[in-house]
């Protein structure tokens, strides 16, 4: 098993083929993958997400992934409703989740002048240090384009802010996950990427 050895969970979310793309700007060619064993033969494995939660969960038991990727004990990265996924449950179809992170996701307030979903740059305000923020400057701009979030506490090691702060990076353990996405934000997003990869496996 190589560190190099990068696996995408697919689900059919429209922000695979993105991620694949990203990686591959990284010179890692990732492989999709759908079964219990191919999950746990990943040297890391990408949680990608984009769509319904309760969708999104009922496909990951269907391909009987529900404690295959909980169970994954080298880095995991969730990646916009991939990270929700990763929380115990969320109020988006109210739903059981993965269960990684402590805590349920909640939807975003809308306001005449914010609207949902929150969509486009935003800024990230570092909460502690992490690997995954290495060479990162607090204040960076990410692309998030969601209707759902955790809240600031628990896991989460950066927030941004949208009528309140949220967790936009969360880390315990092996398990990490990002609100917005990586592979749509420019050279912070790379980095990101290449410090996610930089993990030892």
């Amino acid at each position: 098993m190589s560190a190099a050895d990068v696996a995408i969970v697919d689900l059919g979310a429209s922000n695979t083929a993105s991620m694949r793309f990203a990686l591959e700007r990284l010179g890692v060619k990732a492989r999709l993958v759908q079964t219990p064993d191919a999950v746990a033969s990943a040297g890391r494995l990408i949680l990608p997400g984009v769509g319904h939660a309760a969708f999104v969960m009922g496909r990951i038991e269907a391909l009987g992934l529900a404690e295959a990727i909980p169970a994954f004990p080298r880095p995991l990265l969730g990646v916009c409703l991939g990270m929700q996924l990763l929380y115990e449950g969320t109020a988006e179809g109210e739903v059981n989740c993965l269960g990684l992170f402590p805590g349920r996701v909640a939807a975003l307030e809308a306001a005449p002048d914010r609207p949902v979903p929150h969509m486009g740059w935003n800024r990230l305000a570092r909460r502690c240090e992490h690997p995954l923020l290495d060479g990162v400057p607090d204040g960076a701009h990410v692309y998030f384009v969601h209707s759902y979030a955790a809240g600031p506490n628990g896991p989460a090691v950066a927030t941004a802010d949208y009528g309140g702060p949220f967790a936009a990076v969360a880390a315990r353990g092996n398990a990490m996950g990002t609100q917005f996405h990586p592979e749509r934000s420019g050279a912070v997003g790379a980095r990101i990427l290449e410090n996610f990869l930089a993990l030892p496996a």
